[in-house]
């Protein structure tokens, strides 16, 4: 592909490519060029458009995640009150077990006293 601007003609290996001085001569017809510069406008178009909607893809994905994270700590929430709840119950079960284990100690104590008097 050429193109020329101001005085000079300028080629491109490839699309891709930077372009480069063409020489002397090779000049391509206006319309040529034109052709060329709208086929190149159309792929980088393509291109942006291709790079617009994977960006999209990419905040949905992010917005679904985020939501994700939202439910987690909702959840995580929801989850540190109910292990403070068991942790209040298993402290006053041990609270009653122990209550219960002096009881029965106090009770044993004084059965085997009154056994103790009656031999």
């Amino acid at each position: 592909m050429t193109a020329a601007i101001g005085s000079r003609d300028f080629r491109a290996q490839d699309d891709n490519q930077p372009a480069t001085p063409a020489p002397a001569g090779a000049r391509v017809s206006g319309e040529g060029a034109l052709d060329t510069a709208v086929k190149r406008l159309a792929r980088a178009l393509d291109a942006l458009d291709a790079a617009v909607e994977r960006r999209r893809e990419a905040d949905r994905n992010e917005d679904t995640l985020a939501a994700q994270v939202q439910m987690l700590g909702v959840d995580r929430a929801r989850l540190a009150d109910q292990l403070d709840g068991e942790a209040a119950l298993a402290r006053q079960l041990r609270e009653a077990s122990r209550d219960v284990g002096e009881r029965l100690d106090k009770a044993i104590g004084e059965i085997q006293a009154l056994l103790g008097e009656d031999r």
